[in-house]
């Protein structure tokens, strides 16, 4: 089973991890919960009438945990490749290795931009798929779109990411339903 490491705590990177975890992958999230959500009221999120941004980071936490991420109140100080993937070191001095790289750091890639991916004028440069040019890496929500970021285009962008991962994995094409539609 792949390990995937993801940064950043919003809606983007725990829509990743809910993914991967629902599915029986090995993630983890590194963030605070400062994100930038806590400062929002969501009124425009499908599916939910209106919601503040700390109500929503609460829920989108505990069902993130709940399917089996590991949420840690970590912060990343650098990340870099390995032989065998990524490694995050985080401030405490702790090294944390992982198969896959999911970065959603909001408006400042400094992660994202150490790894050496490539970058535009409208943010990080990503496939639809979010993979940077770097094998593994992700990058989603504000960095890779910082002038056209919403709540659900990140959490889009976060559950595109895991189900590239997840039919990188399987080596077939995954469709994550909670029950298989009727024809």
């Amino acid at each position: 089973m792949a390990h995937t490491i993801v940064v950043g705590d919003g809606p983007g990177g725990l829509s990743a991890a809910l993914f991967l975890a629902k599915n029986g992958e090995d993630v983890t999230v590194f963030g605070t919960d400062e994100t930038a959500m806590h400062y929002a009221l969501l009124s425009n999120y499908l599916g939910i009438p209106k919601i503040s941004g700390t109500g929503f980071q609460r829920i989108a936490r505990s069902q993130a945990e709940a399917a089996g991420a590991v949420l840690r109140n970590d912060r990343v100080a650098s990340v870099a490749t390995s032989d065998s993937g990524f490694t995050a070191s985080l401030e405490n001095g702790e090294t944390v290795a992982g198969d896959y790289l999911v970065l959603s750091e909001g408006r400042n890639p400094e992660l994202a931009t150490s790894l050496g991916v490539e970058a535009t004028e409208d943010g990080i440069a990503t496939d639809r798929e979010g993979r940077s040019s770097v094998a593994g890496v992700y990058v989603i929500g504000r960095a890779a779109r910082p002038k056209r970021s919403q709540a659900i285009i990140s959490a889009g962008a976060g559950a595109v990411a895991a189900i590239d991962i997840l039919s990188t994995e399987r080596a077939t094409d995954v469709q994550d339903w909670d029950s298989l539609p009727k024809d």
